[in-house]
């Protein structure tokens, strides 16, 4: 089925027919979702992450239902709301004032109100403020409902061509220093699959810090513009990556996708030491192959054969 409405930045011909589908789907929504929303309850709302089609009918009726919408951002917020005819009024919950708006809105909640949380884009908490108030809600006993939806990791991920899972979503690193020195080790030595955010200036510095902890071989994705109209998901090594956006600096949104660490196998001296020392504990030689083989990722005909050996 085709999108019911075209990406936030495609020309509309005709902005009267756009908004009556507009209302059409708030209204089905309400229709088929009558209590969408639940009372004394905080919802987490996932909200597109650029392409205005990419909400459930869920979501709409969430959000036209609920006494009031906290938003990161309210003038971002409105224009989603605007799309969709929804009128719910709006408050500004961001990481500037989280804690001094939470209180009031927990006794909201607690007198029965629904109450909707919202990010600028994608899904709340993410690199984006809400936390504060979801445990603050958890902390009174208060429901909350989670709405999923649009999500940027989840998006580039799937896109990416690298092992979805496991994964790590990371966010964005820091921006210096030690901390951010230790960060990148830890992406480096990560098994899993890891998935970063990224602001255009510092992708290529980003991409080269990445190489440098992790070799220029590693596979990589970075995702830009996700869902709107210039998506562009490049696909190399560390090194290849590097390379092109030195010479084609990026705009936009950006996620990068690094893959796992390659695992180690441990050479034949490392595993015959280990061996010894699981004889001196008195282990058969059945337990033996079984932690070789499931700890340390030797063959199981290896595992075998040093497990047997005669001791020297």
């Amino acid at each position: 089925m085709a999108d019911p409405l075209p990406p936030d930045d495609t020309h509309v011909d005709d902005a009267h027919e756009g908004a009556a589908l507009a209302l059409g789907l708030v209204s089905q929504a309400s229709a088929l979702l009558p209590d969408a929303a639940t009372p004394g309850a905080l919802h987490v709302v996932s909200t597109p992450i650029g392409h205005l089609g990419d909400i459930s009918l869920r979501a709409l009726a969430v959000l036209q239902q609920v006494s009031c919408i906290a938003c990161e951002d309210t003038r971002h917020t409105r224009t989603l709301l605007s799309r969709y005819g929804i009128r719910t009024a709006t408050i500004a919950v961001h990481e500037h004032n989280e804690a001094q708006a939470t209180p009031s809105i927990l006794r909201r909640l607690q007198q029965g109100e629904a109450i909707a949380l919202v990010s600028d884009a994608g899904t709340p908490l993410l690199s984006d403020p809400g936390a504060r108030l979801v445990q603050a809600a958890i902390d009174a006993g208060l429901r909350v409902v989670p709405v999923p939806g649009a999500s940027a990791p989840l998006a580039a991920l799937v896109a990416s061509g690298i092992a979805a899972h496991p994964s790590t979503v990371v966010g964005f690193l820091p921006r210096k220093g030690e901390e951010r020195r230790s960060a990148l080790a830890a992406c480096a030595r990560s098994p899993h699959t890891t998935v970063l955010f990224e602001a255009p200036p510092r992708l290529v510095d980003t991409l080269r810090d990445l190489a440098h902890v992790a070799g220029g071989d590693r596979m990589a994705a970075v995702a830009r513009e996700i869902t709107k109209r210039y998506e562009d998901i490049r696909r190399g090594t560390l090194s290849e990556l590097t390379a092109y956006y030195e010479s084609a600096p990026p705009r936009g949104e950006i996620v990068i996708v690094l893959s796992g660490a390659p695992e180690e196998t441990p050479s034949v001296e490392a595993l015959e030491a280990r061996v010894t020392a699981l004889r001196a504990e008195g282990r058969s030689p059945r337990d033996i192959v079984s932690e070789l083989v499931s700890l340390h990722g030797a063959s199981r005909n290896l595992a075998y054969r040093l497990a047997h050996a005669r001791e020297s």
